[in-house]
């Protein structure tokens, strides 16, 4: 269903846009507190290890529990409404630009839409658009899940207002240059491998026993997730280092903070100081969301899409019996 097929396609791009939003909604809900430790681990300067006194956090669970002993379930969730604008509004571009890019695939070369190395490059493209068009609400997320106590920003008008007067128009885009040039071949390798995925599914498992399509689904999503993240990691850790430059005084509480001047100058200083360690930091639940937001993504939009699809079934029977 990801992508276009001649043979079988029953969904408009309109409703591949809403299928994407509603599955990237349901799967923020899902995957936001690991997201929330993932950027805390990103920011930290100090190795993640319990023998490191200075370092605020050492491990996943050690990270849950301080978490919430320090600021309450709800931190989990900080970030949690721009997250969702996030979530929604990518959803909504990527798949429609993946479905309309495949399709153009199709009508006017050669290219065989449902090949890997289409939906690798129809996929990165797809992202690249989607994450040019929500890079601002991505930046306003990270900045509130960095955020400690006291809170810098009280709300989301609040932080638009502050950041726009304070930093200018350009805070919104911090970290895009990293983030484009790492998107790409990410959602790029997440199609591609959860393409090459289903057809070896398809391959192993006989026609008779394919009853669990939205199992296979969700493991065929979790793996594309994981190989595509392993990859592609150090841009995103890049790119959230860069997101909260100008917000130091509200990473105090976390730990020691730094002030990069651009993408070179971050990479030096990480390299210099974090060793080539630093640009994992936060890999282990990185993966974990990976694994879960990717297979989410892609089982929620399929099961979306095939409910689109019977709906219409439905209704054109109900028309001809009428």
């Amino acid at each position: 269903m990801v992508g276009y097929d001649p043979e079988a396609s029953c969904v408009s791009s309109a409703e591949a846009a809403a299928a994407g939003s509603a599955s990237g909604f349901v799967t923020r809900v899902l995957i936001s507190p690991l997201d929330v430790i993932k950027i805390r681990f990103q920011l930290q300067i100090e190795q993640l290890s319990s023998r490191n006194p200075g370092a605020k956090y050492h491990g996943i669970l050690q990270a849950v529990q301080r978490i919430f002993r320090e600021e309450g379930l709800v931190a989990f969730w900080k970030g949690h409404v721009p997250a969702q604008f996030l979530s929604v509004g990518y959803g909504a571009v990527q798949f429609i630009a993946f479905e309309s890019l495949t399709k153009l695939v199709h009508n006017v070369t050669s290219y065989d839409a449902r090949g890997s190395f289409v939906h690798f490059v129809c996929g990165g493209l797809a992202a690249c658009t989607a994450t040019v068009a929500v890079q601002p609400v991505d930046t306003l997320r990270t900045r509130f899940a960095a955020q400690g106590e006291p809170k810098v920003y009280r709300n989301l008008r609040h932080a638009v207002v502050t950041m726009y007067h304070t930093e200018g128009p350009r805070a919104f885009y911090r970290g895009l240059t990293p983030t484009i040039v790492a998107v790409f071949p990410y959602a790029g390798l997440q199609f591609s491998f959860y393409n090459i995925l289903q057809h070896f599914s398809e391959w192993v498992i006989p026609a008779e026993g394919k009853k669990g399509g939205n199992v296979r689904n969700l493991v065929c999503g979790s793996c594309a997730g994981i190989i595509s993240k392993t990859l592609t990691y150090p841009f995103d850790v890049i790119k959230k280092r860069l997101q909260v430059g100008g917000f130091e005084q509200a990473r105090a509480a976390f730990g020691q903070v730094r002030v990069y001047r651009g993408l070179l100058d971050c990479i030096r200083q990480i390299m210099r100081e974090e060793g080539p360690g630093g640009f994992f930091k936060g890999l282990s639940p990185s993966l974990l969301k990976a694994a879960a937001s990717t297979g989410l993504i892609f089982f929620w939009y399929e099961l979306f899409c095939s409910l689109l699809c019977a709906l219409k079934s439905t209704d054109g029977a109900a028309r001809k019996e009428g």
